[in-house]
């Protein structure tokens, strides 16, 4: 960035005008730091956007996907990776409100901004006390792209671990579609019918998307 003027660089820009003032690439520039043989931190950030289809698709991207861009090895990959996760964190309600989960729509408000655009399956639980408000959220598999892998007795270990009431198991798709696959029917039957035995009440299981969600209890699955 050496080549453009002090009030054109994104650093600068940011002093003078604050940060609504950025673009996309300038605040992807800031986060990749310097840049690279190709070009500075700028060209770098604008060729990144441009290989995976601009900033809200770069949510979706695992660090080695992002790692094989030209212009960024694994430590700017990781740099950028946990700039977008702060980014979800922020979004997601702060864990000392303790709110709670009393239909579909409270908990698809927790999860889709911490989970709904990730590029990798990640099934978990929301665990909830007596009183449904949340105690935590905890991942317990990752990785898999079928939920007929999980099994109820890890999840409903996890659960007493926490020492949770009641649990809101979830998961998303990659592919930012929520429909419910049979499998996801089936387990989310599995489920429920462990947690009759281990006294811990499933109350839904929420497959996020893209911005969208779908609940196993509305579709009457639970």
């Amino acid at each position: 960035m050496k080549f453009l003027a002090n009030d054109d660089r994104p650093r600068e820009k940011l002093q003078r005008h604050g940060v609504a003032a950025l673009g996309d690439n300038e605040l992807l520039a800031l986060v990749i730091g310097s840049g690279s043989r190709r070009g500075g931190a700028l060209a770098v950030a604008n060729e990144v956007l441009a290989a995976h289809g601009g900033v809200h698709a770069l949510a979706r991207c695992t660090a080695d996907v992002l790692a094989r861009t030209k212009g960024i090895g694994r430590a700017r990959a990781a740099q950028i990776v946990a700039a977008i996760e702060l980014g979800r964190r922020t979004l997601a309600t702060a864990a000392a409100e303790r709110p709670r989960v009393t239909s579909a729509r409270d908990a698809a408000q927790l999860l889709l901004p911490r989970f709904g655009s990730h590029g990798v399956e990640q099934f978990g639980i929301i665990l909830l006390d007596t009183r449904h408000r949340v105690l935590r959220t905890a991942v317990i598999a990752s990785g898999t792209t079928n939920t007929s892998v999980v099994e109820p007795r890890e999840v409903f270990r996890e659960a007493a671990l926490g020492g949770a009431s009641a649990i809101v198991a979830f998961h998303n798709h990659p592919s930012g579609d929520p429909t419910p696959s049979p499998d996801d029917v089936a387990l989310t039957r599995r489920l429920a019918a462990a947690g009759v035995l281990m006294g811990i009440d499933l109350v839904d299981h929420i497959i996020v998307g893209d911005q969208r969600y779908c609940s196993l209890k509305e579709l009457r699955a639970l």
